[in-house]
């Protein structure tokens, strides 16, 4: 598990969990006038989901997401709706949405998960407005959905760790301590929704880094889970210092589960229902808790996406043998669009609202 080992995950889970149990208490949100935990509840089947036919959103990554399109045979996974305990969820509105940040710039930041919910949101609002006219723009690894007629800005910029990546002498260097290559995009935003933990893992070939560094020594390598909190307390500096959270809502999309092994039942593949379960009240997934320790301790507002919870009931909705890698590297890490993103859009929606 990229290089560091059960029991070690199992001590920092000891040692973050009092913490992180702190810091969960303050997920509300407003619905029905109720205030409520919007990510404690279950899921429920519905007839009147998905939100949107994917075959309408022309601009859809199909091979990683559109499930449907790349055979998958079965269509219950497309019919849950999350439903919370104490409240109901507003419906997504695509027109609301763009007059509501009329002139605005939304920014997500992060990995392919971050896409997945990028993509999720091009569609709803695509969708809802189809007349709408759209402009979409890719650079290197920024890019930027526009409604000219709205003046709203969509952006999407694949940074999977946040902190830099640097080309020195002695190869790639993963710097723990800066995010200079990247801040001053993320400070022209409106909204920014951070994302950052699955390429943590990453080793061999798929990892993009040779050493890390942190202050002025270097390292071969470091316990993934360590470094991960290392960089998020770099990256928690740079908004207390340098973020005016009353002109920029900063949000950290809770980390998302995957499904690729486990104990039986726990494997994405074959999956064609969620898990019956309650959403839990907290989490023990170990990312989700330093994350979440890093974001009580910061001074300025940030606002924690929770989806972790809610998300580790819905193994039915990844690509499995329907995405990139087919039957032979099935995809239990992202999710089918439509989909579960979806509800997470569903989710930053109402947190959103005023």
């Amino acid at each position: 598990m990229g290089g560091f080992s059960i029991a070690a995950v199992a001590i920092l889970i000891i040692v973050f969990v009092v913490a992180a149990a702190e810091a969960q208490g303050g997920a509300t949100a407003v619905g029905n006038s109720t205030r409520c935990n919007i990510y404690q509840g279950k899921w429920m089947y519905d007839p009147k989901y998905p939100l949107y036919d994917p075959a309408k959103c022309p601009f859809l990554e199909s091979r990683e997401f559109d499930c449907q399109r790349n055979g998958r045979p079965d269509k219950y996974y497309l019919h849950f709706r999350w439903q919370p305990s104490a409240c109901n969820l507003p419906r997504f509105n695509g027109r609301e949405f763009l007059m509501r940040f009329r002139g605005k710039q939304i920014m997500f930041v992060g990995d392919s998960l971050s896409l997945n919910q990028w993509q999720s949101l091009t569609c709803m609002i695509h969708t809802a407005l189809p007349q709408a006219p759209y402009v979409s723009k890719k650079i290197g690894g920024l890019s930027n959905f526009t409604f000219p007629e709205y003046k709203v800005s969509l952006l999407f910029s694949r940074n999977a760790f946040l902190v830099d990546i640097k080309s020195e002498s002695i190869g790639r260097v993963l710097d723990l301590d800066s995010v200079e290559g990247s801040r001053e995009l993320w400070e022209g935003m409106d909204v920014l929704i951070f994302n950052s933990w699955h390429w943590w893992l990453h080793v061999g070939r798929q990892q993009p880094w040779d050493v890390i560094q942190q202050g002025n020594v270097t390292y071969q390598n470091m316990n993934r889970l360590m470094a991960y909190q290392k960089a998020l307390y770099t990256w928690a500096r740079w908004v207390n210092s340098r973020v005016d959270t009353t002109k920029t809502k900063v949000i950290f999309q809770g980390v998302s589960p995957d499904h690729a092994s486990g104990p039986k039942g726990s494997n994405c593949v074959g999956a064609k229902v969620p898990l019956h379960e309650l959403s839990p009240q907290g989490t023990v997934h170990p990312a989700e808790v330093v994350l979440q320790r890093v974001l009580s301790g910061l001074r300025k507002e940030v606002y924690l996406l929770d989806i972790t919870g809610l998300s580790q009931l819905r193994i039915d909705g990844h690509p499995s043998a329907y995405g990139i890698g087919g039957y032979k590297i099935p995809d239990c890490s992202h999710w089918c669009l439509p989909g579960l993103p979806d509800t997470w859009n569903q989710l930053l929606y109402t947190a959103l609202l005023p």
